[in-house]
Formats: C-alpha cells, sequence, structure tokens
C-alpha cells in the first residue's frame, strides 16, 4: 500500500502535467535583450555549447531539474529522463529522496538515473526542512551514494511547505547543516530554491556556509503555491486553498535574482524558473549564469514518450547554439561577455535593490 509520501509525490507529478500549476508572474526573461551583431564573423558550425560544470562536461548549458522519485511511476519517467541525459549530454537532477532515506525499497526510482546515464552529471536532492528536523551528515552521503551524483542539492522550499496540507516549515539551523554537509562530503553542494529566487543577502550566506553553487529557482515558472492549492482543492482545505491563491506568484523573479546572486558571490550560479526556451538560457548566461534548467517542459514532455522529450532538448540546444551564432559568441565563455540591455520590471527591481544599471555595467566591462 502507497505510503503518505507516495500518494503526495504521485499527487504531485499528476497535478503538475494536468493544471495550470505556472505562476501568474513573469521570470523577467522579456525584459533582457541580447544585442544582436549583424556582422558575427564566425560560422555557425563553429560554436561550441558545452561547459565544464561540477567536473562533468555538458554538451549543453541545460539542466534537466529535479523532478521525481519515490513513487512507482518515477522510475519510467526518471529513466527516460536519464537515457535522454545520456544521449544528447544535459545534466539532471533527481526529486527529494526523503522517501528512499525513510523507505530504501524506493532507493530504485531514483538509482535507475544513474544506471541509465553513466556518463552525465547527476544531482543529488534532500530538503532543508529535513535537515532542520535531523538529517545531517549520514544522510546527505545515503543520498548522493544512492545515484553516484557528482553533487548535492539541498533544496529550500518554504512557501510549499507553508501551505501544503503535511507542510513542515521549519527552517532553524538549516545553515548549520548546510556548513557541516559542505565541508564533509567529497561532492560540492549546491542550494536550489523551488520558485521562489535567492536573493544577494541569501546567496552570501549560502557562500560562508560553504555551498559551491546555487541554482536561483526563481519566481515565474512553476509555482509550488498552486500546486499545493490544487492539493488542497482535492482535500477540501478551505486555508490552504486561500493561501495557495494569495501567495501563488511570491518570490523574486528569475532574472533579478540570477543578477543578485551572480553580482554578490562568487558561487557557481544556475538558472531555473520559467525558462522555456533555450533563448532564455542564453539570456540567462548573459546575466551571469552557467547554465540553465527547467523542470515542467520536459516531465510534460516525458509523459508523451521518448521522441517528444529528445525533441525537446534537441529544441533547447539549438536554440542556445543559433542564439550563441547571433552574438558571435563560439564558446560559453564568449556568451558570458555577450551585451545585454536590462529594461522593463526587471531594471526597476534592480535598481531599487541597489543592483544599479551602472553596476551592472561595470561588472559586465570587467568581463570583457
Amino acid at each position: 500500500m502507497p505510503t503518505k509520501i507516495e500518494k503526495r509525490k504521485s499527487g504531485h507529478l499528476e497535478i503538475s502535467v494536468k493544471e495550470n500549476v505556472e505562476a501568474g508572474i513573469s521570470a523577467g526573461f522579456e525584459d533582457v535583450t541580447l544585442v544582436h551583431n549583424a556582422l558575427p564573423e564566425i560560422s555557425r558550425s563553429e560554436v561550441n555549447t558545452s561547459v565544464q560544470l561540477f567536473g562533468r562536461n555538458l554538451e549543453a548549458p541545460l539542466i534537466l531539474e529535479s523532478i521525481t522519485g519515490g513513487v512507482a511511476e518515477a522510475t519510467r519517467i526518471n529513466r527516460l529522463l536519464a537515457e535522454c541525459a545520456q544521449e544528447y549530454g544535459p545534466a539532471i537532477g533527481v526529486g527529494s529522496q526523503r522517501a528512499a532515506i525513510e523507505n530504501p525499497n524506493l532507493a530504485e526510482t531514483y538509482s535507475v538515473v544513474r544506471d541509465s546515464a553513466p556518463d552525465a552529471l547527476v544531482f543529488a536532492n534532500l530538503g532543508c526542512p529535513q535537515f532542520a528536523a535531523g538529517y545531517g551528515v549520514e544522510e546527505a552521503r545515503a543520498s548522493v551514494e544512492m545515484v553516484k551524483a557528482d553533487a548535492l542539492m539541498i533544496h529550500a522550499n518554504p512557501l510549499q511547505e507553508s501551505i501544503q496540507l503535511e507542510g513542515e516549515p521549519s527552517f532553524a539551523g538549516v545553515l548549520a547543516k548546510i556548513r557541516e554537509v559542505a565541508s564533509a562530503l567529497s561532492v560540492p553542494v549546491v542550494v536550489k530554491e523551488t520558485g521562489s529566487g535567492i536573493s544577494g543577502e541569501v546567496a552570501s550566506q549560502i557562500e560562508k556556509a560553504g555551498a559551491k553553487g546555487i541554482d536561483v529557482a526563481g519566481a515565474g515558472g512553476t509555482s509550488w503555491a498552486a500546486v499545493e492549492y490544487f492539493r488542497a482543492v482535492r482535500g477540501r482545505n478551505r486555508l490552504r486553498q486561500s493561501l495557495g491563491r494569495a501567495l501563488r506568484d511570491w518570490g523574486i523573479p528569475t532574472c533579478a535574482s540570477i543578477v543578485e546572486t551572480s553580482m554578490s558571490t562568487g558561487l557557481t550560479v544556475i538558472s531555473s524558473g520559467g525558462i522555456r526556451s533555450g533563448l532564455d538560457i542564453a539570456k540567462s548566461i548573459a546575466l551571469g549564469a552557467i547554465a540553465g534548467g527547467a523542470a515542467l517542459p520536459f516531465l510534460k514532455a516525458a509523459t508523451r514518450g521518448r521522441r517528444y522529450l529528445n525533441q525537446t532538448v534537441e529544441t533547447f540546444t539549438e536554440e542556445v547554439r543559433t542564439s550563441m551564432f547571433l552574438l558571435g559568441a563560439r564558446s560559453i565563455d564568449e556568451l558570458k561577455k555577450a551585451p545585454v540591455v536590462l529594461t522593463g520590471r526587471t531594471s526597476e527591481w534592480l535598481n531599487e535593490r541597489g543592483y544599479n544599471t551602472s553596476k551592472y555595467a561595470q561588472r559586465r566591462a570587467a568581463l570583457m
């Protein structure tokens, strides 16, 4: 008989595929314009989209973000995603491994990723609430070993935990746990939000705690407040429904979060949250990220089958490649230096937060 965690994970998958769980606010990519180069002086065939990330080579700066695990149908989805990662070269993350830490019989729903993608960059995954509740180095090591991971993502989801029917909204002592785990593991630790973004101030705290990277997972993509709202509707919980409606668009938009975190720290920054094309990834890298990831587009493609998933990954990669060609960028390092124009809400946000245009321009100039 399925456990409560398995039922919850199954519900998350079903709702994410069937319902509109996108945030009502924008991630900000429409405010980011890459300055076109009419004479790129290169051939498109010269463009190299590969990038080094945490000791692995990615054929494109793309991450199949943490999606699932811990429930029967996750095995099929994770196998499809992993086989795609092995063939096309993006990185891949697994969903929270708490279920398998508590019930080792579920480990295969996660380990299938490494079994199917021996050469891919794989991220293990555990949540801040579990570390606040007592998880430590032992559980972190177990999650890494379970999928033979190249890095551990510790996901921060205070919004989701506040709305979830079974939520555990306690984050006390999490920074100390990140410091403990980061100092003990042989693989890097990456702190990942889940749809509400990371500010410059929090990024600095994460860096001081010893993490090596951040996945901003900003507002503008999948809203876990919306996912939990639909679960509350099914559970007939009016309070949780109200919270889900009110806070659906809570958070720092992705593009603003990329700039804040990359300007405030020396951490490796990964962009996610509302990325729906390879152009969004190219814009993310020009803003300060090393790569970009998405979950919902690849989950929906995977549920349709291998061909649709492969086509989606191919499309994202070719959009990155074409964007680079139109900028005259042969490599990801050259893409990082591409001229950018910031307008609209993203520009207003950054100026209000003290990341004004002149400071950003100075940082860009230093890359040249």
